[in-house]
């Protein structure tokens, strides 16, 4: 079944300055999300709200988080790299920005398959990835008022 994905703006902005071999790993892992769906991302975050996220290592510390919709509708939310010690550009402290969580999750993070093991399918969940999307939106107009990207 193909995959219809859209990207957020701020996902747009973050893939267009993405440089060349990280571009080329993004187009790679893009064309496998259209294609294979929730088997092409590595792992479902756990914690309240981003349990619906999953994620995929690119290349390097480079990561994409993607929300589904519904289990043929997809949505980039992110695009970034995992850097701990810069919370501005790390691609977890966005993401709980955007969900509206003061902090990371408590204790270890477990790595459950983004598919679920049953069913097969993804954790769609359209209301939240839409809310996620509009976040996102009013994100990047925020970045853009203050004259730099988010």
């Amino acid at each position: 079944m193909a995959i219809s994905v859209v990207l957020t703006s701020t996902a747009q902005r973050q893939v267009s300055g993405l440089r060349k071999p990280d571009r080329a790993s993004y187009d790679q892992f893009l064309a496998e999300l259209q294609s294979q769906g929730c088997r092409a991302l590595g792992y479902r975050l756990t914690g309240p709200v981003v349990e619906h996220l999953c994620v995929k290592h690119l290349r390097g510390a480079l990561r994409v988080v993607v929300g589904f919709h519904s289990e043929d509708q997809a949505a980039v939310l992110l695009v970034g790299p995992h850097k701990d010690s810069d919370p501005q550009i790390d691609v977890y402290a966005t993401l709980y920005r955007l969900a509206d969580l003061e902090i990371p999750p408590a204790g270890g993070r477990a790595k459950p398959p983004c598919c679920d093991k049953t069913s097969g399918m993804p954790p769609a969940e359209e209301d939240l990835v839409d809310d996620l999307v509009q976040r996102a939106r009013e994100l990047a107009r925020a970045g853009n008022r203050r004259g730099h990207r988010p």
